[in-house]
This record gives structure tokens, sequence and C-alpha cells, in this order.
């Protein structure tokens, strides 16, 4: 049967339940047969990096070919309308925006995937055939994009194909896709081309796939993401260094005061010191849905220290609904060849993942409320020498666990899978889940198929055989249920 959960989700079914079994049993034999892996394979072979791209005219043409050439046509023949547009922003990536519009009076689901990979970094893979070749080996899926996105959003059309064939060519719910080729980069232009065409992104859901589930066997959905946000922290005393038995005790060491400034922003257990950058009071319904969670176990996963991070809170707590503040790089004197000298400046690139209601600013203003909140601690502490540089900001999002759209997917996914889902409040890592929660005002649920070891941005990428085999019938499992909703039912959603 169609799954129901409480209050306004509960429902009788529209279409017989042998008809969802088999759209689902249709998506797993396309991963049976082997459909999938032939599919996925040019797409995998397309070289698509963006980093570099507004400079190497090869790579730009890529992430266009990747548009034009190998989704558009898989678009259109599953019934969507398709235009590629150009970035607003100069240097970024294309983007390609496919609807398909059944009835106004039906639900409309935005779906989003990206494109772009970063580099392939080709002589370190040891496992599969390189970056640019799908191969099949044990239990994965090896290849640059694998994970991160191509992979995801190519199990989310073969699904969506699962359906329309077994629907005879209907959805039953209209479905629009927003595929960005810059989002290995920031997705320079996202937040501008949202703006600006918000006629042809009018929803009622966004509905995607990217990032990791909690655990490889796990079917996970999370509503949003943290923020993240780059500070360098400089302290230059002098235009070069003096010798330590000439002038030691008399000329300040730019080294010792740039660690000191750090140990006054986050304490030696991970703790952030400074209260403006703390986040407010984790919510009951977060607190209620990270209660069961367990992070890290999965082979391959770095083993977890209990005493890292903030006092009082669960491991879960800590990765979800915190916000951390991390050390990335520390450059003081010559370290590859330490002289006696006293050094004459020290530079450290600082990382902050935040969640929902921390003041830190955004990337319109430059992220001018963290750089204040630091000047003002700094200062304070006596650290008025310390020069601050704030980067780009991506905002936090999170959108209620117990919101009706979020119970309605885990409804779903619960129903095909025969267990409940884990539920995270937001990911731990960042998304640009603002253009869509905060821009074109949507609830937001992701659903992702890959898992934390997936080697993402490193050498090895990959997919799980099993987590894509199941992603394929939970998504089929999910659009058929989309397009099983009554008027009445999708108000009440809506109105939520």
């Amino acid at each position: 049967m169609v799954p129901t959960a409480a209050g306004p989700l509960a429902r009788p079914s529209s279409s017989p339940s042998e008809s969802r079994q088999l759209a689902i049993a249709r998506a797993r034999s396309h991963f049976d047969s082997g459909a999938f892996e032939r599919e996925l394979a040019p797409r995998i072979a397309v070289p698509s990096v963006s980093q570099g791209a507004d400079r190497a005219p090869e790579q730009a043409a890529a992430l266009r070919h990747y548009l034009e050439a190998e989704l558009t046509p898989a678009l259109v023949a599953l019934g969507f309308d398709c235009s590629v547009h150009l970035n607003p922003v100069p240097g970024g990536g294309p983007l390609l925006v496919a609807r398909r519009i059944e009835d106004p009076n039906r639900p409309t689901v935005l779906m989003y995937g990206h494109g772009d990979v970063i580099r392939g970094m080709d002589p370190s893979w040891r496992h599969g055939a390189g970056p640019w070749t799908l191969a099949r080996e044990g239990d994965r899926l090896h290849g640059r994009g694998t994970a991160d996105n191509k992979g995801q959003h190519s199990l989310n059309l073969a699904a969506l194909a699962a359906v329309l064939a077994e629907r005879g060519g209907r959805l039953d719910f209209n479905a629009i896709w927003l595929f960005e080729t810059s989002e290995e980069t920031g997705s320079p232009g996202l937040h501008a081309f949202a703006r600006a065409r918000r006629d042809l992104l009018a929803a009622d859901l966004f509905l995607a796939s990217d990032g990791p589930r909690l655990h490889a066997d796990a079917p996970t959905l999370f509503m949003g993401s943290r923020g993240t946000v780059n500070f360098t922290l400089e302290c230059r005393a002098r235009d070069s260094g003096h010798h330590s038995g000439n002038w030691g005790g008399v000329l300040k060491n730019p080294g010792l005061r740039l660690a000191h400034a750090i140990a006054s922003l986050v304490d030696a257990r991970g703790a952030i010191r400074v209260p403006a950058l703390r986040p407010p009071a984790i919510p009951p319904a977060v607190r209620a849905a990270l209660g069961e969670v367990r992070v890290g176990g999965d082979a391959g996963d770095p083993a977890t220290d209990a005493d890292w991070g903030e006092p009082g809170l669960s491991q879960a707590e800590r990765l979800f609904a915190w916000n951390t503040l991390e050390p990335l790089a520390y450059v003081c004197g010559q370290p590859d060849n330490p002289v006696n000298a006293i050094p004459p400046w020290a530079r450290a690139t600082m990382h902050m993942r935040f969640v929902v209601g921390t003041d830190v600013g955004d990337g319109r203003d430059n992220g001018a409320a963290l750089a204040r909140h630091l000047r003002q601690h700094l200062d304070g502490e006596g650290f008025a020498d310390i020069v601050i540089e704030v980067g780009p900001v991506m905002a936090a999002t999170r959108l209620d666990p117990e919101h009706p759209w979020v119970r309605f997917c885990a409804a779903s996914i619960a129903t095909t899978t025969g267990r409940a889902p884990v539920v995270l409040p937001n990911l731990g890592g960042s998304l640009p889940n603002d253009v869509f929660a905060d821009i074109l005002g949507l609830p937001t649920v992701w659903v992702p198929h890959s898992h934390p070891g997936c080697a993402q941005h490193a050498p090895d990428e990959h997919l799980m055989l099993a987590a894509v085999r199941e992603g394929l019938a939970m998504m089929a499992g999910l659009y058929w249920d989309l397009g099983s909703l009554e008027r009445s039912q999708l108000d009440t959603l809506s109105r939520t």
C-alpha cells in the first residue's frame, strides 16, 4: 500500500499498490540488467572539472558538453523541455533547466544536481580504472563523479523513468530539474540565477540527492546543511626575520601571538570560546531526531574522539547541531628550512562550520557579522595586531524534522525498504541549500545515495552497489507516492 503517516499525511492510495511495486521492481531491474552502469559510464567519461574552468577553454567546453550532450537527450526522452542558460556571474559554468509540467493542480517538485566534478588526481588512483572510466570492483562503482554528483542524479533520473514507464507516460506530478556546473567552486551565479528566474523554478517541494547517508546501509534524509566560511588571521610584525641571539626577548614573535589568538577562539578540546560564534540552544525537535544517531563505525571510518568538541553534547549533536572552528593551515617562519631567527609574520587559515541561528552574515555582506565578532573578541583579548580577512559565506539551513513533507518522504522510504530512514535535521557538510530554502522559499528534503567513506574529492571515489540498487527502489517509490497525492493533501502540505 502507499505509505501513510499520522495527521495530514494519512491518505488512501489513488493507485493500486501492485503498480507501485511494479515501478520499484522496474527500477531494481534497471540496476540488475546493467542498464544503470551503461547510462552512467559516458557521463563519468566527461572530464567536467570546474576548478579553473574560467581559465581553461577545454574545461569550460566539457561543462557545457555534459549538459547538452549527456543530460539534455536523457531529459528530452523523459518528456522534459530543456534550456541551457549562461551563468550570470563571469567565470561561472552554465546551468540547465528542464521542465515537465503535466497539470498545475498537481504537486510540482524541484530537483537539483551538479554536473561538475573536482580534478581527477589520475596518478593517485589505486582502485577502479582511473577517474574517467566507470569501473565495477567488488561491491563498488568507481569513477570521478560517481558519488558527487553524477551517480546520484543519474539514479534519480532512472527512477523517474521507471515511474513514467509504469504509469503509461505520466508522473502525475510536475517535475523541474536544475543542474549547475559550478558547485565544486562554491556555486557562483546560482543564487543570482534563482533570484532572477523564480518563474522557471517555482515549486511546492525541493527534493534532491547529494552528500552521504549516515551509514552505507542506512537510508537517510537530511533537510539542510551547516553553513561554512573560511577566514585568515595574520600577525605581521616587521618585513624580515632577525637573529634570535641578537634580538630574542626584545622583539615580538608573530608565531606566538597568533597561536595565543587562536587559543582564545577555540580551546584545547575544540570547543568554541567566543559566545557570539556559538549557536543558539539546540531545538527540542532537532535533539529528538538526533537521539539515536550513531556517528561513524563503518569500515574505513576514522575512530572518533569521545572527549573532543563541545562538552555535554552527544557526538551526533556536535556534528549536526553545533558549530566548529578548525585551523586548516598555519605558516610561521620557514617550516621546510627552519633558521634561528624570529619570524616577521605568521598566518593561519581558519574554517568554521555553523548551524542555523549563528550570526555570521552572508554572501551579500561578505561575512560582515563574523568579521565584527572576531574583531571585537580579539581586540578585547589584547590582539589588536591580528589582521582578519573573511572569505565567502555559504549559509546554514534547516527544516524542522517534524515538517509534514519530511514525514511524507520518510513514510514513503519506510514503506519501500521496510525500515525507517535516519532523519537528520541538516547535513554536517555544506550545500547551496539556501538557494532553495531561502531564495525560493521551499521545504527542502535531500535523499543521499552515497556514504561517508565514498572518497569524494579524493582518489578512488565510488558508490556502493547495494546503496545504488536500494536508492533506485526508494526514489521510484517516492516519486510514485508524490504522484498519488490528492489535491487536499497537497494543500495541507503547502500551507505548512
